[in-house]
């Protein structure tokens, strides 16, 4: 291991072992206080976020998207905080900390014994969301994790994810689809953070005005197994109480090839989450490339 990851890994565990012990009001203040330094610096990070949210509200001046970078910034930071100390609350804390709107829409799905996928973009708090599923609910839930480097800071994000109740299988290195089919034949829950593609077989979809690739999964195991496919849109406002939304579910086109198909329905997908990251454009923490154009700038605007 480097001395990089090794100090990465260990930034971590400094994290969830000193943050949890916090008080809440002062991981809050913490949380605050590392944003606006991050943001004062204008790292690479920030400027990405920036760039990424002059897309969302097209014609915003430049104070504006600093306005926005800035409570994107707290916003990120209040994901970490909440993370690092989701191991601590309790379980009252946890069902006091979301709220979500027309949650029929996965529990009709629930009861129908067909299986769910919720895709959700990296809105807010889904750690927290999937922690309120598995604890307000009791529902069980397999979810996929993109493989980090090094190796022990995926070991440490495995062992917090399962702690909160939930199944989790590599992104990368084995049988995911195989087991998230499984699951939802028998009826279960997956939750899938699909914004943003990590392979060389994501859907292209319009986003903002532009062209984006997103992954197809969703669409797929939709298709496959007949679960539901929901997508769920987060946010934050002035409480601590995170809130959401479960949007109605994309159903399967009833002609087309599987592609064409894949195609429509993660349109669909995209097109839900732009409805929620157009709402609350600072609490999508999306600091990494996305659209074509960015990722590929010889390709260009289509």
């Amino acid at each position: 291991m480097s001395a990089q990851d090794r100090l990465t890994d260990a930034l971590y565990g400094l994290g969830w072992s000193t943050v949890k012990k916090l008080p809440e009001p002062a991981a809050v203040r913490l949380g605050r206080v590392i944003a606006d330094a991050a943001w004062k610096r204008r790292g690479k990070g920030v400027l990405r976020l920036e760039s990424n949210y002059a897309r969302v509200v097209p014609g915003a001046s430049p104070e504006r998207l600093a306005e926005l970078s800035r409570a994107g910034m707290r916003s990120y930071l209040r994901y970490w905080m909440e993370s690092f100390r989701l191991p601590a609350w309790s379980e009252e804390r946890i069902k006091d900390g979301f709220t979500p709107k027309d949650l029929h829409h996965l529990t009709d799905a629930l009861a129908a014994g067909k299986g769910a996928v919720i895709a959700l973009p990296h809105l807010a708090n889904w750690d927290l969301a999937g922690a309120w599923v598995t604890t307000q609910l009791g529902i069980p839930f397999t979810t996929v994790a993109e493989r980090l480097k090094p190796e022990t800071l995926y070991d440490r994000f495995v062992a917090y994810r399962e702690g909160l109740g939930m199944e989790v299988l590599p992104h990368s290195g084995g049988s995911a689809f195989g087991t998230l089919a499984r699951r939802l034949r028998d009826g279960g829950l997956v939750c899938l953070v699909a914004d943003r593609d990590l392979s060389a077989s994501g859907v292209e979809v319009g986003f903002f005005g532009d062209t984006a690739r997103m992954p197809a999964g969703p669409a797929l195991l939709a298709q496959q197994t007949g679960a539901a496919l929901l997508p769920v849109t987060l946010w934050y406002d002035d409480s601590p109480v995170m809130r959401g939304r479960v949007h109605p579910p994309v159903e399967v086109p009833g002609s087309g090839t599987r592609a064409e198909k894949t195609s429509v329905m993660t349109q669909a997908l995209a097109d839900a989450f732009a409805t929620g990251i157009a709402d609350h454009p600072e609490d999508w923490h999306m600091l990494q490339r996305l659209w074509l154009a960015d990722l590929d700038p010889a390709k260009g605007r289509p």
